[in-house]
């Protein structure tokens, strides 16, 4: 009795939880098209534009440059995208200066990220492509493909028949 308790507790605690940072991620976000689902801690910024069906399990975005997720979009946990960098040539200071720079970073429709994959600010990872877990994204990834490592390189791609044959009849997760 006491661990079905527990177990019930936990279940309530958890959709709690989740309420509470899907609700701080539409508040923050630039845009939603739908309500995310959000099953981890999450920071967008107001420079967030969001799809239909995205899903975070523990997504941080930063920096003042514009993060696009398209629809289908699903996160492992402690994945993070960075749109900003100090400036190192700016001049006034060493090892970098006072001043930033900004770049877009646009996820196409079905991405996958694993957990703890980092993307760079100035990168495109184009539609149906999936980020192998612990994957630090420095350059565009093409769609369908299927990417990872430190920086992330292509390594396979989807059967590209099975993906539009289930894109045509609407299974998506």
């Amino acid at each position: 009795m006491l661990k079905l308790l527990k177990k019930t507790v936990k279940k309530s605690l958890d959709k709690i939880r989740h309420t509470h940072w899907r609700k701080k991620v539409m508040r923050h976000a630039g845009t939603c098209k739908s309500p995310p689902r959000v099953k981890g801690k999450s920071r967008v910024t107001p420079n967030t534009h969001l799809g239909h069906n995205v899903n975070f399990n523990g997504m941080e975005i930063v920096g003042a440059g514009t993060v696009t997720i398209g629809d289908n979009f699903h996160s492992g946990i402690q994945c993070r995208m960075i749109t900003q960098n100090h400036n190192y040539d700016s001049g006034d200071a060493i090892p970098y200066g006072s001043t930033y720079v900004y770049k877009d970073i646009v996820i196409e429709d079905n991405v996958w990220l694993g957990d703890r994959v980092i993307i760079l600010g100035g990168v495109t990872i184009g539609e149906g492509a999936i980020i192998q877990a612990g994957s630090v994204v420095v350059k565009d990834i093409p769609k369908y493909a299927i990417a990872g490592g430190h920086p992330a390189q292509v390594f396979k791609e989807r059967d590209i028949e099975h993906y539009e044959r289930l894109k045509k009849e609407g299974k998506f997760i």
